[in-house]
């Protein structure tokens, strides 16, 4: 039986048909000073948010499960909804309770979706909440993918395009959407569609007319060309699909969308997901924000600006002009300390971003409007302070932050110093505003005082002494005459009632008060909300130039602060250059700095066209990792406009970052360390370029030594003659400090330590050579090894030295290349050299059979069916 069957009641039956808007939708429906929630939904609420499930009556025969939620708290209680990826409906009354027949009316007015937060008590206020969509079609036999990212809460639209299912990975990863849109007739990686908040959509919501008129009706055009996006056509049809939901979701216009961004994925260096994972930009390992490079360089004023730091950290830009004129800014900010007034200033405006979002969509609420006041009121001291930069950019940003002094003028006079949080219960709209408003005020105030003026007033009017002025909830407001006086009654007063001993009367001026003073308290409620309305509605009118002052504020206050991090924390500027390489003279690692009691010990990194590979050896502890991220973290600073910590530094072009650090497993995609290990260097190895910053460490230590080993050398090697990238390789294979004799652009460096009474003493020094050994059994006793377990150790390892040096001048085996003729490949094979450090030979088996086999093959002398059975032959061998 269909839940909507006439069998149930009419409100039920209202409730059916408005969920059946929303069916996978938990709905919140509005009864009285509650919400209501009833069945699943109800079931659902109960568990998640721990409140009673109970029934509310029968209907169709059955009892109703009901939860409910008073409506002043529903805030908490959706947050909570929400952050555990629940979407919820909100059914409003919007009939007038005195003149409903039957159930009063209701509609759904809004649904809240993880990817769709625009109410300041849901939100981050220092991260992006982005909804995301994507869509794919094939072109010239490749997948194409087109990503279109919205944040409703700040109008910000964007589009782009990429190439390959890791690139579309990687930018998930960077954009971190809070709700996930992809066409359901396409197949997407598990990796995208298992992704908390990912939702299928049908495939005609991607269709390419819709989408077009979408898109142009919402930005008020005729096409796209004036945005330069016309071409991305799998992008508009991802944008097309992301706008319906939001307008779907939100129930109303979104009028503060007015433009669509590009991004180019070749404008930005490019950072894969594991990188991005290692470099801690804004998550650290354990998924929280503590000691990360955000949480040293934020000390943003506003929150907005907050938001757009994490941008530019996670999507470091390659245009230098741009780069080279946040520098000039930042440069005249440190001069003087000019950025300590522009701090100062900043810190009252506030997330005006946000605000602003809110007054397009009808949701602001009373204390978003005086924070815009005040905001507004601070622009002018503002602006003078940055009119006294020269700087290009301080110049272009002084022209997008404009003053507003009608605004500052109005909202001051409409909005009481400290407004309540909702206009529900008044009390927002300040006094002398407006007339209407001031006088019910005044009547439901000060309704004793004014009727006594009139008893006064008419006493003296007419010269009746029994004269009085009174009020009962039955007949309302009356002037009584004692019935001896009655008949001196004026000729307006109208007979209301007639006692034993006195008449009641009315006048025009009575029925005018009591008609105000009955209805004062509702009717001023009612006028203080329509005044309210108004100045959102005002204030929306000028919403393009506002959301343009917010966007400079922004900017303003990451580049402000940008100037008093490096002039805290003793950075300078980079030189960016064309010329291939990096420099850095005394570089630091900003966190592990930022961490540290003692003084953190400064390193310097060259790498250019003579010298683009360093080997990096040192005892595990000794700050191989903390030299490789350091560098990396650098030349990410540097790309986003920032000064960097380091003495100096130059750098040249750089297109992506690689790093191949520590180790973990994928549990839940069935891969283990090493396959983990292997698949980040395979995507190394594939998409480096000669202008990408390698880091890689300890590859090949997750499986047997021989094809540890091996694998090491071989990706060093062809990260060195085939790809020349700029990499810095950690490793513990001593084998693979040899590399730089054989190939002339690699350098070996290592990090010193020293031992001191059987104790190791790390010294952080990068300096050139291989490390002499590996102090391993010494950190294991930092480590808090059992001693009897380091003096077995110690006790294998002479036996395995002794097993490898049959005398004291024997020497260890090493690796050298060699270039086949026949294949023009690198091949490894077994040389022995002297001078190597001290490891036991792990290439000390001597040659195989079936490389003895092939040695001795006269391959000159073999007839076509000699050399078949040859061929044979090794093949059983290997078998």
């Amino acid at each position: 039986m269909s839940k909507a069957a006439a069998t149930h009641t009419p409100m039920m039956q209202q409730y059916f048909r408005l969920k059946a808007e929303i069916p996978e939708i938990m709905l919140f429906y509005r009864m009285g000073d509650f919400y209501e929630l009833f069945y699943d939904d109800a079931r659902t609420a109960s568990r998640l948010l721990d409140i009673t499930l109970t029934a509310r009556g029968h209907s169709g025969g059955e009892p109703i499960p009901m939860a409910g939620i008073p409506y002043h708290a529903a805030e908490g209680y959706i947050g909570k909804l929400v952050r555990l990826g629940v979407s919820v409906g909100i059914a409003e009354q919007i009939g007038d309770p005195a003149t409903s027949k039957g159930p009063v009316e209701r509609k759904v007015v809004r649904v809240i979706t993880p990817g769709t937060l625009t109410d300041e008590a849901f939100l981050d206020e220092r991260r992006d909440n982005l909804l995301v969509a994507v869509n794919k079609q094939k072109q010239n036999k490749e997948n194409l993918y087109g990503i279109a990212m919205l944040d409703i809460s700040s109008g910000r639209f964007v589009v782009m395009e990429v190439s390959n299912e890791d690139s579309l990975l990687a930018e998930l990863e960077r954009i971190k959407p809070a709700e996930l849109l992809y066409n359901e007739d396409q197949a997407f990686p598990d990796a995208l569609t298992n992704r908390p908040g990912a939702k299928s959509q049908a495939p005609w919501h991607f269709e390419s007319d819709t989408a077009f008129r979408l898109l142009t009706t919402q930005l008020k055009t005729k096409d796209l060309r004036g945005f330069g996006c016309e071409h991305l056509i799998v992008a508009i049809q991802a944008a097309g699909a992301l706008l319906q939901y939001a307008q779907d979701t939100q129930r109303s216009g979104l009028p503060h969308i007015r433009t669509l961004l590009i991004e180019q994925p070749d404008d930005a260096i490019i950072i894969d997901p594991a990188s991005r994972k290692n470099l801690e930009i804004d998550i650290n390992q354990q998924g929280g924000t503590e000691h990360t490079l955000a949480w040293v360089m934020d000390r943003t004023a506003t929150a907005m600006g907050s938001r757009l730091l994490r941008r530019w950290l996670n999507r470091p830009i390659r245009n230098r002009d741009t780069l080279n004129q946040r520098q000039q800014l930042i440069a005249e900010s440190i001069d003087d300390y000019h950025w300590e007034p522009l701090h100062q200033q900043l810190k009252g405006i506030g997330d005006i971003e946000r605000i602003l979002s809110r007054v397009a969509l009808g949701s602001a609420r009373p204390r978003d409007l005086a924070r815009l006041r005040d905001a507004l009121a601070r622009l002018p001291e503002l602006q003078t302070l940055l009119t006294s930069l020269n700087a290009d950019r301080a110049k272009e940003l002084s022209a997008l932050i404009k003053h507003y002094p009608e605004w500052v003028e109005k909202l001051q006079k409409a909005i009481i110093d400290n407004p309540p949080v909702i206009i529900r219960d008044g009390g927002v709209i300040a006094t002398g505003y407006d007339e209407e408003l001031d006088e019910l005020r005044g009547i439901s105030k000060n309704a004793g005082d004014y009727l006594l003026e009139i008893e006064q007033r008419e006493k003296e009017k007419t010269g009746i002494s029994t004269l009085k002025v009174g009020y009962n909830r039955v007949h309302g407001y009356f002037i009584e005459i004692s019935k001896a006086q009655s008949e001196a009654a004026p000729v307006e007063y109208v007979r209301r009632q007639t006692l034993k001993n006195a008449e009641r009367f009315i006048t025009p001026e009575l029925k005018e008060f009591e008609d105000k003073a009955l209805s004062a308290k509702s009717r001023s409620l009612s006028r203080e909300k329509h005044l309210y309305e108004q100045l959102v509605v005002e204030l929306a009118e000028d919403l393009f130039s506002l959301q343009d002052t917010a966007t400079g504020l922004a900017e303003l206050d990451v580049l402000i602060n940008l100037a008093e991090r490096a002039s805290t924390l003793r950075f300078t500027p980079p030189k960016l250059v064309a010329e291939r390489g990096i420099e850095i003279t005394a570089g630091r690692h900003p966190v592990v700095e930022e961490i540290l009691e003692d003084p953190f010990v400064a390193n310097g990194l060259e790498l250019n066209s003579m010298q683009d590979m360093l080997i990096i050896t040192g005892p595990n502890m000794g700050g191989k990792s903390t030299y490789m991220r350091q560098n990396a973290l650098i030349v990410l600073l540097a790309h986003i406009g920032s000064y960097v910590p380091a003495d100096s530094a130059v750098i040249g072009p750089v297109d992506r970052i690689f790093t191949r650090m520590g180790s973990a497993d994928d549990l839940a995609g069935g891969r283990s360390t090493f396959m983990v290990e292997m698949t980040e260097t395979a995507n190394i190895l594939h998409n480096a370029t000669p202008n990408s910053l390698v880091l890689m460490d300890e590859v090949g230590r997750g499986t047997s030594t021989f094809d540890g080993l091996s694998l090491a050398w071989a990706a060093a090697v062809h990260l060195a003659k085939e790809v020349h990238a700029l990499t810095l390789f950690a490793t513990h294979y001593f084998e693979m400090t040899t590399l730089p004799e054989q190939i002339g652009s690699v350098v070996n460096v290592h990090l010193t330590a020293t031992e001191h009474d059987d104790r190791i003493i790390f010294l952080h020094n990068v300096e050139p050579g291989p490390a002499s050994q590996s102090y391993g059994l010494q950190v294991a006793q930092l480590a808090g090894v059992p001693k009897v377990v380091i003096q077995q150790a110690k006790d294998k390892l002479h036996l395995l030295e002794k097993e490898s040096f049959h005398n004291p001048s024997d020497t260890l085996p090493v690796i050298s290349l060699v270039e086949s003729p026949a294949k023009q490949s690198i091949e490894p094979l077994i040389e022995v050299t002297s001078g190597s450090p001290m490891q036991s030979d792990m290439f000390a088996q001597g040659p195989s059979d079936i490389e003895i086999a092939i040695a001795e093959l006269a391959v000159d002398d073999l007839t076509p069916r000699q050399a078949l059975e040859e061929i044979y032959r090794l093949k059983s061998m290997l078998g």
